[in-house]
Protein backbone atom coordinates (compact mmCIF):
# COMPACT_ATOMS: atom_id res chain seq x y z
CA UNK A 1 0.00 0.00 0.00
CA UNK A 2 1.54 3.70 -0.63
CA UNK A 3 2.48 5.79 2.08
CA UNK A 4 0.01 8.11 2.89
CA UNK A 5 1.70 11.24 1.03
CA UNK A 6 2.49 9.11 -1.70
CA UNK A 7 -1.58 8.73 -1.97
CA UNK A 8 -1.73 12.60 -1.39
CA UNK A 9 0.47 13.28 -4.28
CA UNK A 10 -1.43 10.56 -6.71
CA UNK A 11 -4.49 11.66 -5.60
CA UNK A 12 -3.12 15.64 -6.44
CA UNK A 13 -2.17 14.14 -10.09
CA UNK A 14 -5.33 12.53 -10.78
CA UNK A 15 -7.36 15.58 -9.67
CA UNK A 16 -5.02 17.59 -11.97
CA UNK A 17 -5.46 15.75 -14.82
CA UNK A 18 -9.35 15.55 -15.34
CA UNK A 19 -9.43 19.50 -14.89
CA UNK A 20 -6.77 19.99 -17.79
CA UNK A 21 -7.91 20.16 -20.98
CA UNK A 22 -6.57 17.75 -23.40
CA UNK A 23 -4.09 19.20 -25.56
CA UNK A 24 -6.13 19.28 -28.59
CA UNK A 25 -8.71 22.32 -27.13
CA UNK A 26 -5.73 24.57 -25.46
CA UNK A 27 -5.95 27.61 -26.97
CA UNK A 28 -2.72 28.79 -28.96
CA UNK A 29 -1.17 31.48 -30.58
CA UNK A 30 -3.38 32.77 -33.30
CA UNK A 31 -3.09 34.90 -35.91
CA UNK A 32 -6.26 36.73 -37.42
CA UNK A 33 -6.21 38.41 -40.78
CA UNK A 34 -8.95 41.25 -40.94
CA UNK A 35 -9.75 44.25 -42.50
CA UNK A 36 -6.93 46.38 -41.23
CA UNK A 37 -4.11 43.55 -41.48
CA UNK A 38 -3.00 40.93 -39.35
CA UNK A 39 -3.60 40.74 -35.62
CA UNK A 40 -1.81 38.15 -33.33
CA UNK A 41 -3.72 36.77 -30.01
CA UNK A 42 -1.48 34.84 -27.66
CA UNK A 43 -4.55 33.47 -26.41
CA UNK A 44 -8.18 32.83 -26.70
CA UNK A 45 -10.16 36.29 -25.48
CA UNK A 46 -11.58 36.17 -22.43
CA UNK A 47 -12.21 39.46 -22.09
CA UNK A 48 -13.97 41.66 -25.10
CA UNK A 49 -14.80 45.27 -26.09
CA UNK A 50 -17.12 45.14 -28.86
CA UNK A 51 -17.83 48.24 -31.18
CA UNK A 52 -19.62 46.34 -34.24
CA UNK A 53 -23.12 45.64 -33.86
CA UNK A 54 -22.64 43.67 -36.33
CA UNK A 55 -20.21 41.64 -34.50
CA UNK A 56 -21.96 41.83 -31.55
CA UNK A 57 -24.85 40.32 -33.12
CA UNK A 58 -22.81 36.77 -34.48
CA UNK A 59 -21.07 36.76 -31.07
CA UNK A 60 -24.87 36.85 -29.13
CA UNK A 61 -25.24 33.78 -31.83
CA UNK A 62 -22.51 32.07 -31.12
CA UNK A 63 -22.96 32.12 -27.24
CA UNK A 64 -19.74 34.02 -26.31
CA UNK A 65 -19.36 36.34 -23.60
CA UNK A 66 -18.99 40.24 -24.07
CA UNK A 67 -17.60 42.79 -22.08
CA UNK A 68 -17.64 46.24 -23.41
CA UNK A 69 -20.37 47.62 -25.70
CA UNK A 70 -21.08 51.28 -27.03
CA UNK A 71 -23.81 53.27 -25.18
CA UNK A 72 -26.33 53.04 -27.73
CA UNK A 73 -29.92 52.26 -28.23
CA UNK A 74 -29.51 48.58 -29.47
CA UNK A 75 -31.48 46.19 -32.00
CA UNK A 76 -34.49 44.93 -30.27
CA UNK A 77 -32.34 41.33 -30.14
CA UNK A 78 -29.50 42.49 -28.46
CA UNK A 79 -31.47 44.93 -26.15
CA UNK A 80 -30.14 43.29 -23.06
CA UNK A 81 -26.61 44.66 -23.94
CA UNK A 82 -28.07 47.66 -22.44
CA UNK A 83 -27.98 46.56 -19.00
CA UNK A 84 -26.01 47.43 -15.97
CA UNK A 85 -23.59 44.26 -16.60
CA UNK A 86 -21.66 45.40 -19.51
CA UNK A 87 -19.37 48.16 -19.44
CA UNK A 88 -20.00 51.85 -21.75
CA UNK A 89 -16.86 52.30 -24.13
CA UNK A 90 -17.92 54.92 -25.95
CA UNK A 91 -19.99 55.38 -28.91
CA UNK A 92 -20.45 53.45 -32.44
CA UNK A 93 -18.09 56.10 -34.42
CA UNK A 94 -16.00 57.31 -30.88
CA UNK A 95 -14.30 55.46 -28.36
CA UNK A 96 -14.03 56.41 -24.75
CA UNK A 97 -10.62 55.41 -24.46
CA UNK A 98 -10.11 55.54 -20.63
CA UNK A 99 -13.01 53.06 -20.55
CA UNK A 100 -11.23 51.46 -22.73
CA UNK A 101 -8.29 51.05 -20.73
CA UNK A 102 -10.04 50.28 -17.55
CA UNK A 103 -11.84 47.91 -18.71
CA UNK A 104 -8.21 46.05 -20.02
CA UNK A 105 -9.62 44.08 -22.94
CA UNK A 106 -8.37 40.84 -24.43
CA UNK A 107 -10.00 41.76 -27.41
CA UNK A 108 -11.25 44.92 -29.11
CA UNK A 109 -13.22 44.61 -32.26
CA UNK A 110 -13.86 47.35 -34.83
CA UNK A 111 -16.62 47.60 -37.72
CA UNK A 112 -17.03 50.00 -40.03
CA UNK A 113 -18.24 52.72 -38.33
CA UNK A 114 -15.28 52.84 -35.87
CA UNK A 115 -12.49 51.48 -38.26
CA UNK A 116 -10.94 55.06 -38.30
CA UNK A 117 -10.17 54.55 -34.93
CA UNK A 118 -8.29 50.70 -35.35
CA UNK A 119 -4.46 52.07 -34.67
CA UNK A 120 -5.32 54.04 -31.50
CA UNK A 121 -7.23 51.08 -30.42
CA UNK A 122 -4.77 48.72 -31.25
CA UNK A 123 -2.29 50.92 -28.71
CA UNK A 124 -4.93 49.45 -25.75
CA UNK A 125 -5.07 45.43 -26.88
CA UNK A 126 -4.91 43.25 -29.56
CA UNK A 127 -7.90 45.16 -31.99
CA UNK A 128 -9.58 43.54 -35.16
CA UNK A 129 -11.37 45.30 -37.41
CA UNK A 130 -14.41 43.70 -39.04
CA UNK A 131 -15.38 46.45 -41.73
CA UNK A 132 -16.09 44.67 -44.85
CA UNK A 133 -15.35 44.20 -48.60
CA UNK A 134 -18.07 46.53 -50.32
CA UNK A 135 -17.58 44.70 -53.69
CA UNK A 136 -18.68 41.59 -52.43
CA UNK A 137 -20.24 42.09 -49.20
CA UNK A 138 -22.23 39.36 -48.42
CA UNK A 139 -18.66 37.09 -48.72
CA UNK A 140 -16.79 38.63 -46.34
CA UNK A 141 -19.92 38.96 -43.97
CA UNK A 142 -19.00 34.82 -44.35
CA UNK A 143 -15.93 34.94 -43.19
CA UNK A 144 -16.09 37.15 -40.64
CA UNK A 145 -18.63 35.30 -38.68
CA UNK A 146 -15.83 32.02 -39.69
CA UNK A 147 -13.13 33.95 -38.29
CA UNK A 148 -15.17 35.09 -35.14
CA UNK A 149 -15.46 31.28 -34.69
CA UNK A 150 -11.66 30.46 -35.06
CA UNK A 151 -10.82 33.04 -32.33
CA UNK A 152 -13.43 31.77 -29.33
CA UNK A 153 -12.91 28.23 -31.09
CA UNK A 154 -16.73 27.77 -32.23
CA UNK A 155 -16.01 26.80 -35.69
CA UNK A 156 -18.97 23.93 -35.80
CA UNK A 157 -20.95 26.54 -34.24
CA UNK A 158 -20.13 29.17 -37.25
CA UNK A 159 -20.22 26.57 -40.10
CA UNK A 160 -23.72 25.58 -39.05
CA UNK A 161 -25.17 28.77 -38.97
CA UNK A 162 -23.71 29.71 -42.42
CA UNK A 163 -25.11 26.33 -43.90
CA UNK A 164 -28.65 27.17 -42.63
CA UNK A 165 -28.05 30.64 -43.74
CA UNK A 166 -26.72 29.46 -47.31
CA UNK A 167 -29.54 27.06 -47.67
CA UNK A 168 -32.35 29.53 -46.75
CA UNK A 169 -30.47 32.06 -49.46
CA UNK A 170 -30.89 29.47 -51.91
CA UNK A 171 -34.98 29.03 -51.04
CA UNK A 172 -35.22 32.92 -50.91
CA UNK A 173 -33.71 33.16 -54.57
CA UNK A 174 -36.06 30.41 -55.88
CA UNK A 175 -38.92 32.41 -54.96
CA UNK A 176 -37.91 35.79 -56.03
CA UNK A 177 -37.13 34.36 -59.61
CA UNK A 178 -40.36 35.44 -61.13
CA UNK A 179 -41.38 37.11 -58.52
CA UNK A 180 -41.20 40.69 -60.24
CA UNK A 181 -39.25 43.97 -60.23
CA UNK A 182 -38.12 45.29 -56.44
CA UNK A 183 -37.10 49.01 -55.91
CA UNK A 184 -34.79 49.58 -52.28
CA UNK A 185 -36.09 52.83 -50.50
CA UNK A 186 -34.11 54.02 -47.81
CA UNK A 187 -36.34 56.64 -45.90
CA UNK A 188 -34.97 59.45 -43.31
CA UNK A 189 -35.63 63.12 -42.53
CA UNK A 190 -38.48 63.60 -44.61
CA UNK A 191 -36.22 62.56 -48.03
CA UNK A 192 -35.65 59.45 -49.52
CA UNK A 193 -32.59 57.48 -51.55
CA UNK A 194 -32.74 54.03 -53.60
CA UNK A 195 -29.39 51.58 -53.91
CA UNK A 196 -28.96 48.91 -56.52
CA UNK A 197 -26.54 46.26 -57.39
CA UNK A 198 -23.10 46.55 -55.80
CA UNK A 199 -24.21 49.45 -53.65
CA UNK A 200 -24.19 49.59 -49.28
CA UNK A 201 -27.83 47.48 -49.72
CA UNK A 202 -27.21 45.54 -52.83
CA UNK A 203 -27.38 42.40 -51.06
CA UNK A 204 -30.83 42.47 -52.28
CA UNK A 205 -30.28 42.05 -55.68
CA UNK A 206 -26.50 40.52 -55.72
CA UNK A 207 -27.47 37.98 -53.01
CA UNK A 208 -31.42 37.81 -52.56
CA UNK A 209 -31.98 37.35 -56.04
CA UNK A 210 -34.65 40.24 -56.14
CA UNK A 211 -34.61 41.95 -59.81
CA UNK A 212 -33.81 45.29 -59.65
CA UNK A 213 -36.88 47.65 -60.99
CA UNK A 214 -34.55 50.80 -61.54
CA UNK A 215 -31.29 49.62 -63.70
CA UNK A 216 -29.04 52.59 -63.78
CA UNK A 217 -28.83 53.39 -59.73
CA UNK A 218 -25.62 55.19 -59.30
CA UNK A 219 -23.34 54.03 -56.37
CA UNK A 220 -22.81 55.70 -53.27
CA UNK A 221 -22.58 55.46 -49.24
CA UNK A 222 -25.96 57.73 -48.92
CA UNK A 223 -27.99 56.22 -51.91
CA UNK A 224 -28.85 58.32 -55.17
CA UNK A 225 -31.97 60.36 -54.00
CA UNK A 226 -35.04 59.69 -55.16
CA UNK A 227 -38.57 61.66 -55.06
CA UNK A 228 -42.22 60.14 -55.18
CA UNK A 229 -41.91 61.11 -59.20
CA UNK A 230 -39.33 58.69 -59.67
CA UNK A 231 -41.20 55.94 -57.64
CA UNK A 232 -44.02 56.57 -59.86
CA UNK A 233 -42.29 56.58 -63.05
CA UNK A 234 -39.99 53.45 -62.03
CA UNK A 235 -43.60 51.54 -61.10
CA UNK A 236 -41.94 48.28 -59.19
CA UNK A 237 -43.67 45.37 -58.14
CA UNK A 238 -42.09 45.60 -54.96
CA UNK A 239 -41.05 48.51 -52.79
CA UNK A 240 -38.86 47.21 -49.84
CA UNK A 241 -38.42 50.01 -47.31
CA UNK A 242 -35.88 50.93 -44.70
CA UNK A 243 -37.18 53.48 -42.07
CA UNK A 244 -33.92 54.94 -40.63
CA UNK A 245 -34.85 56.86 -38.22
CA UNK A 246 -36.48 54.18 -37.09
CA UNK A 247 -32.78 52.27 -36.77
CA UNK A 248 -31.83 54.96 -35.03
CA UNK A 249 -34.57 55.92 -32.47
CA UNK A 250 -35.36 59.23 -34.07
CA UNK A 251 -38.73 58.48 -35.35
CA UNK A 252 -40.98 60.50 -33.13
CA UNK A 253 -38.71 63.70 -34.24
CA UNK A 254 -40.36 62.82 -38.24
CA UNK A 255 -42.84 61.41 -40.32
CA UNK A 256 -42.43 57.50 -40.30
CA UNK A 257 -41.34 56.08 -43.54
CA UNK A 258 -45.06 54.38 -43.76
CA UNK A 259 -46.88 57.90 -43.07
CA UNK A 260 -43.91 59.19 -45.75
CA UNK A 261 -44.84 56.92 -48.50
CA UNK A 262 -48.92 56.70 -47.79
CA UNK A 263 -49.37 59.16 -50.99
CA UNK A 264 -50.81 59.48 -54.52
CA UNK A 265 -47.78 58.85 -56.51
CA UNK A 266 -46.57 55.93 -55.06
CA UNK A 267 -50.30 54.89 -54.61
CA UNK A 268 -50.27 54.08 -58.45
CA UNK A 269 -47.04 51.95 -58.46
CA UNK A 270 -48.40 48.39 -58.83
CA UNK A 271 -46.18 47.21 -55.79
CA UNK A 272 -48.86 49.41 -53.82
CA UNK A 273 -51.78 48.31 -55.25
CA UNK A 274 -50.65 44.48 -55.09
CA UNK A 275 -49.92 45.27 -51.35
CA UNK A 276 -46.41 44.33 -52.26
CA UNK A 277 -44.62 46.84 -49.86
CA UNK A 278 -42.01 45.01 -47.37
CA UNK A 279 -41.11 46.98 -44.56
CA UNK A 280 -37.89 45.72 -43.65
CA UNK A 281 -36.44 45.31 -40.19
CA UNK A 282 -34.39 48.66 -39.93
CA UNK A 283 -32.22 47.51 -36.93
CA UNK A 284 -30.78 44.80 -38.55
CA UNK A 285 -30.54 46.28 -42.23
CA UNK A 286 -29.28 49.16 -41.36
CA UNK A 287 -27.07 48.86 -37.66
CA UNK A 288 -26.31 45.39 -37.41
CA UNK A 289 -26.81 43.52 -40.93
CA UNK A 290 -23.51 41.71 -41.48
CA UNK A 291 -23.80 39.54 -38.28
CA UNK A 292 -25.60 36.15 -38.68
CA UNK A 293 -28.78 36.08 -37.05
CA UNK A 294 -29.34 39.85 -38.51
CA UNK A 295 -28.65 37.82 -42.32
CA UNK A 296 -30.54 35.15 -41.14
CA UNK A 297 -33.57 37.78 -40.19
CA UNK A 298 -33.64 39.29 -43.42
CA UNK A 299 -33.91 36.49 -45.48
CA UNK A 300 -36.43 34.43 -43.43
CA UNK A 301 -38.78 38.13 -43.69
CA UNK A 302 -38.42 37.94 -47.28
CA UNK A 303 -39.02 34.51 -47.85
CA UNK A 304 -42.34 34.77 -45.54
CA UNK A 305 -42.80 38.38 -47.80
CA UNK A 306 -42.83 36.38 -51.32
CA UNK A 307 -45.00 33.35 -49.64
CA UNK A 308 -48.06 35.53 -48.95
CA UNK A 309 -48.27 36.07 -52.52
CA UNK A 310 -47.76 33.16 -53.86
Amino acid sequence: MPRPACAAVLLAGLILAVLAPPASVRAEPVTIRHDSGETTLPDRPKKIAVFDLSALDTLDALGVSVAGVPDFRMPPRLARYEGRGYARIGTLFEPDYEAVSALEPDLIIVGGRSRARYAELSRIAPTVDFSGDEHDPYRADLRNITTLGRIFGKEDAAAALIAKLDASVAALRSKAAGAGKGLFVLATGGRLSTYGSGGRFGILHDVFGIAQAAPDIKPGIHGQPISFEFIAKVDPDWLFVLDRDAAIGRSAQGQSAQALLDNELVARTKAWKAGQVVYLDAASWYLAGAGIRSLQGEVDHLAEAFARKR
